[in-house]
């Protein structure tokens, strides 16, 4: 029997209807914080989204009952409207079955992989990747007291307050509950004892990875770093590249001399990751932008460098210039940082800077500290131990924004060998002339100014202007489009070029002057391997962060004398000429005396490519910083012990017989029985925590032994203490390596 409905009582069956239905949709929905055995790879961000499909249409129906129920109410609800309404609801009524039907469909596939998932579960063991923790429902957990952990409690406390500050927690099992809490404090961090059970589980980023077993042999391509450097993209990744190629013919023939005359005992190959930090993020933005405007160049030399290095001597490579690929090679966990990585750290040594370190800090959390003995940085200025060591730079001055990292100070890669405290690494330059080429090396009679940026030139006018009477003066300085020149109308601008064009022109060249800045560059070693003359100013005072706006903050006291202090000191005339920039005299006389002198190209095995081969290859077999015990090489033979005068650093004293100073054997002379031996009397030994230290006190007669290995110093000086000092002699042209000593 057919009974016509009215209107209101046509909405109000339509109505129950809608709620009926949206009621059966929320019991299907379970909320994320119900299904904490989701599987493994499955982020907190992916749970929170089970159910959206589901929520979306509750709230959609919900919103078309709330009409229905505003139009039931009604009393003026007329026939047109109800027509309306009906009318809609037919119209998403198809659409609406499609999702419930779809949704439906989703819930049954996942019921179905979770009855899946438990049976398996109940027969095989939780696979080793599988590192997120899982705790019941129902367990309630207390807190452990146990010595061997002494913050557990005080971790814990913290993680009830703050877990939801990083979603690493979240990542790794945490809700919030002290079980799961206590759960991750004892797989994941090292904080509580093993919950539950007595045995302690490998943490999952301290389990050993798969040892490489291979050797290292050389290599006579650079084909497996191109591979690697073509994953990365931009103007500082293209000029590593094209440096590479365009040296490639002197790193392939130093590798086959290197061969040829072997190396006796053959190395592992290591597993290498290679991350100039400086190029990613925010500071990498900054630096592209300012190498196409001229800016500095010498980092990337070195990466570029190190790179073709590490190929020639057979080690696996892989090249990373953003944060987030940073993160996915080391594994780190998804959030802020405040969580270790996931695994194991796969590879053997990382390079990287400064700012690739704090990048590293960041995405490891607690694992930074068990990883960083395989640290190695770039830092072309160098840090000295002082500046090192967190405690004792807050207490006593040395505090900058770039030290205070706590690594063994060895681990620290300079450009130049001006700081013993750290490795000197290098680069390589060109190599001399061979005879073939000896019509490529006819000099005329002109002057290469070094300075690519207008401000390099403020107050050097008439510097220059006292070369250019003698020499034809050419500059390569950036010059923005619209901007007129701010150079001298005797300098022949040739603007920014590229590093082939520049080269030719330092060919031509018989001279090339430095400004003053910038400062311990590579370019006037590659000048001078091109046969050219490097013509600088001396300083003085010395330039240090004392009085000198670019080294303030840098983590050195070291005293700057010229502009190029390795060039001065290391090489020196005929091939490097000091002047005062403001003696008319001076410049003059330098000048003609340059002139009158025949001049070959000259590089020094240090900078050669077969130089950096043997001291990097020195380096990766016997530098090891996850070691306790304490250093063997250089070996004990190669030490002689100097007591230097008052006031001076053992860098000085080591330097006045013709040695350098050796921090890694500061231990073998830290005792009382060495004071003895020199025929010291003292009146007191005590050990201190001082970077000074091991030294001796006339007033007094105090004699002072180091309590803090990471503050031996070659670099401490104070005008009341004689510097115990361990010096070593080192091979012609390679000061990082003595005789007999590999």
């Amino acid at each position: 029997m057919h009974v016509p409905l009215r209107p209101r009582s046509g909405c109000l069956v339509l109505c129950l209807c809608l709620s009926v239905f949206t009621l059966l949709l929320q019991s299907l929905w379970v909320p994320p914080e119900m299904t904490r055995h989701e599987p493994a790879g499955r982020s907190p961000e992916e749970q929170g989204q089970r159910g959206l499909g589901f929520r979306r249409l509750a709230l959609r129906l919900e919103a078309l009952s709330a009409q229905v129920q505003k139009l039931s109410s009604d009393a003026q609800l007329s026939r047109d409207d109800l027509s309306l309404l009906i009318q809609s609801f037919r119209e998403d009524q198809q659409g609406l079955a499609h999702i419930v039907a779809r949704e439906l469909e989703r819930v049954s596939q996942r019921l179905e992989q979770l009855s899946r998932r438990r049976h398996h579960q109940a027969h095989t063991p939780p696979p080793d990747d599988d590192i997120r923790i899982h705790t019941g429902p129902n367990e309630t957990c207390e807190v452990p007291k146990d010595p061997a952990y002494p913050v557990c409690a005080e971790k814990v406390e913290f993680l009830q307050a703050h877990w939801k500050s990083d979603s690493c927690y979240a990542f790794y099992g945490v809700d919030g509950s002290t079980c799961s809490i206590l759960t991750y404090l004892s797989q994941i961090e090292d904080f509580c004892p093993s919950h539950p059970g007595p045995n302690r589980p490998v943490l999952p980023w301290h389990q050993n990875p798969h040892l490489n077993t291979e050797s290292a042999e050389i290599r006579t391509t650079l084909n497996p770093l191109y591979e690697a450097i073509d994953n990365s993209s931009g103007p500082a990744v293209s000029f590593i590249r094209s440096r590479v190629e365009r040296l490639s013919d002197q790193w392939l023939q130093a590798g086959l001399r290197m061969r040829r005359r072997g190396n006796g005992t053959a190395l592992s190959q290591m597993r290498v990751l290679l991350y100039p930090g400086a190029l990613a993020g925010r500071s990498g933005q900054r630096f592209e932008a300012m190498v196409k405007r001229g800016g500095p160049l010498g980092e990337l030399v070195q990466w570029a460098d190190l790179g073709a290095c590490l190929t020639i001597l057979g080690h696996n490579l892989t090249f990373s210039s953003t944060q987030q690929h940073l993160h996915s090679l080391i594994g780190a966990a998804p959030g802020r940082g405040s969580c270790p990585i996931q695994r194991p750290l796969t590879f053997n040594l990382i390079y990287t800077d400064y700012h690739g370190l704090a990048h590293l800090k960041g995405a490891m959390g607690l694992a930074f500290l068990h990883y960083r003995c395989r640290f190695r940085i770039l830092d072309s200025f160098g840090t000295e131990p002082a500046f090192n060591l967190r405690s004792y730079a807050r207490s006593h001055g040395y505090k900058t924004v770039w030290g205070s990292w706590g690594l063994q100070p060895l681990q620290y890669m300079t450009m130049f060998p001006h700081t013993p405290d750290n490795s000197f690494l290098g680069f390589v330059s060109e190599e001399p002339a061979r005879k073939l080429e000896a019509d490529a090396y006819i000099k005329d009679r002109m002057a290469v100014v070094y300075g690519k940026q207008d401000y390099m030139w403020q107050g050097k006018s008439e510097y220059v202007g006292l070369i250019s009477e003698q020499l034809e003066t050419h500059a390569t300085v950036y010059q923005a489009p619209g901007h007129a020149s701010h150079l001298p109308r005797f300098i022949r601008n040739h603007g920014l070029l590229t590093q082939e064009r520049f080269l030719r022109l330092l060919r031509r060249a018989r001279v090339f002057v430095g400004l003053g800045f910038p400062y311990e560059g590579p370019a006037p070693i590659e000048a001078i391997a091109l046969g050219c003359v490097f013509l600088q100013p001396r300083f003085d005072p010395p330039h240090s962060s004392d009085n000198n706006e670019f080294y303030k903050g840098k983590p050195t006291t070291r005293q700057i004398s010229s502009q190029h202090p390795y060039a001065e000191t290391f090489i020196g005339k005929p091939h490097v000429w000091t002047v005062n920039p403001t003696n008319k005299t001076d410049v003059r006389e330098a000048v003609r005396a340059i002139l009158r002198t025949e001049v070959k190209p000259f590089t020094p095995r240090e900078f050669a490519c077969e130089g950096m081969l043997e001291r990097v290859e020195s380096y990766i077999a016997h530098q090891n910083f996850c070691s306790t015990s304490a250093p063997t090489w250089p070996p004990e033979r190669s030490l002689r012990i100097h007591l230097g005068p008052l006031g001076q650093s053992c860098v000085e004293a080591c330097r006045r017989s013709s040695h350098v100073c050796e921090p890694a054997l500061f231990h073998l002379l830290n005792s009382p029985s060495t004071f003895t031996r020199l025929g010291i009397d003292c009146s007191s030994v005590q050990q201190e925590v001082n970077h000074l230290l091991p030294s001796f006190i006339p007033w007094g007669r105090f004699c002072g032994l180091q309590q803090e290995p990471l503050l031996f110093s070659c670099a401490g000086s104070d005008p009341s203490h004689r510097r115990l000092c361990p010096c070593r002699a080192h091979l012609p042209g390679q000061v990082a390596l003595c005789l007999n000593c590999s």
